[in-house]
């Protein structure tokens, strides 16, 4: 009986993938064990900026100090765009990539046959099939990840992210559904659709399908109460698109609407495919559905070539939309991509600065939405207890503490929102007034 650690770097769809990774070994009769007393250490890594390949590479040195008799496995995305580097780790004996996961079993047998550092690493190519690592036996929590879709073709010119995922793929609309069904059998109320451009699902498959014919599926399946997505486009977000979801018990209002940038010119520069104006009408149209939305989104700044007044048109953008929360990233020069390229970079203090004031606005117009929706109620579903008090969150993703002589977890409950206590959103059971976000 060997045993095994995993540890994961990254995003949603890494974390999907490293709990398929991990029914995959089980089922070779792997057990999940410590660090210390492991045969085989697995990293699945992260290359989205340059600290993502920093901390990968820490964690692949750090675990081979603690357990030098063990097997290291790197996979995942900064494997697959940096193979020679991983390589070259001291102690790393298997480089995967993002492909081939399904060998992984066989490339282990031969490692502990003693076989030397094996490096199975391809390139995506166009029409490539999906890989489907999906998970068959899940237990013990209340929202779950599916990964619906992998890959991008849209090469913004900052981002490595198609380079290490290849081009869009979509999962079988039918697999995707008996995963779905599988997971609300076992209790699941919750599931968030993710991958890595999942408004693109279906365009590369045989039969006209689009993300919403998927929502609309995965609606039908006994016992999913709430579908969530992880991220979509603005493009995405078309009256059609909000017209069929609105109808639908399950769709929860949360939108991660990605904008890198609220400036025209730094849009262009970045080759995102719609302009501040198209961005703005997209939000109009999620808040003329659903009027208490949670809306929220990624900014780069310091992008090259990003001007004072480019800065300032993007800050006062970002404020306009009034996004219920966000996320801030200092642009991080990838190699081989256009951006990284260009002469125009931006000094490291200047990019220190304007990520402090965009996060400082991120936090401003948080506390707004919040003291917006102070006294309303809205249904929430609980999915853990610490300290004597019950955590969830409401459709449009905020999370909310409250105190309850019941157990909670699992449980959907009204709950009146009270307002900010120490940071954390707190509220009491109860429905005051019946808001239009009730999925109940």
């Amino acid at each position: 009986m060997r045993r095994f650690k995993i540890y994961t770097l990254g995003c949603k769809v890494n974390q999907y993938e490293t709990e398929a990774v991990e029914e995959m070994l089980e089922a070779e009769g792997y057990v999940l064990d410590t660090e210390e007393d492991a045969d085989v250490v697995l990293i699945n890594t992260c290359t989205v900026t340059n600290e993502s390949d920093r901390k990968s590479r820490q964690i692949i040195r750090r675990h081979k100090r603690k357990n030098p008799h063990c097997k290291v496995v790197v996979f995942g995305c900064y494997a697959q765009v940096s193979q020679e580097e991983v390589a070259k780790i001291e102690g790393v004996d298997l480089v995967l990539g993002t492909k081939n996961r399904g060998e992984l079993p066989r490339h282990l047998e031969e490692l502990f046959k003693g076989a030397d550092q094996i490096v199975d690493v391809e390139k995506h190519a166009q029409g490539d099939p999906f890989e489907n690592l999906a998970i068959k036996e899940v237990e013990g929590r209340t929202r779950a990840y599916m990964k619906v879709q992998d890959g991008c073709n849209q090469y913004c010119s900052y981002c490595i992210i198609p380079y290490a995922r290849g081009f869009i793929r979509s999962r079988d609309i039918e697999d995707t559904v008996k995963e779905a069904e599988r997971l609300g059998k076992n209790g699941f109320r919750e599931v968030v659709l993710t991958g890595i451009h999942i408004g693109s699902y279906g365009k590369d498959l045989e039969e006209e399908l689009s993300l919403v014919d998927l929502i609309e599926a995965i609606d039908e399946v006994e016992g999913i109460e709430r579908i969530r997505l992880s991220s979509v486009e603005p493009m995405t977000i078309t009256d059609e698109f909000l017209k069929r979801v609105k109808d639908l018990k399950s769709f929860m209002p949360h939108f991660h609407l990605s904008l890198q940038s609220g400036a025209a010119q730094t849009l262009k520069d970045m080759n995102r495919n719609y302009t501040p104006d198209e961005y703005r009408e997209a939000v109009k149209r999620i808040r003329k559905y659903y009027p208490d939305a949670g809306i929220t989104t990624d900014v780069i700044v310091g992008f090259p070539g990003e001007s004072d007044e480019d800065f300032k048109e993007s800050y006062e953008f970002v404020r306009e939309m009034a996004f219920s929360d966000l996320h801030v990233f200092p642009y991080s020069r990838r190699k081989n991509t256009p951006a990284a390229k260009r002469k125009d970079q931006i000094h490291g203090d200047v990019k220190k600065e304007r990520a402090r004031e965009m996060i400082e606005l991120g936090r401003e117009m948080h506390r707004e939405f919040i003291e917006k929706l102070a006294g309303e109620s809205y249904p929430v579903l609980f999915e853990e207890e610490k300290d004597d008090l019950y955590f969830g969150y409401t459709p449009n993703y905020l999370r909310v503490a409250v105190k309850s002589d019941k157990n909670l977890q699992n449980l959907l409950e009204y709950v009146t929102i009270e307002g900010e206590d120490g940071g954390q959103l707190r509220g009491r059971i109860g429905k005051e007034n019946e808001h239009g976000l009730s999925v109940l």
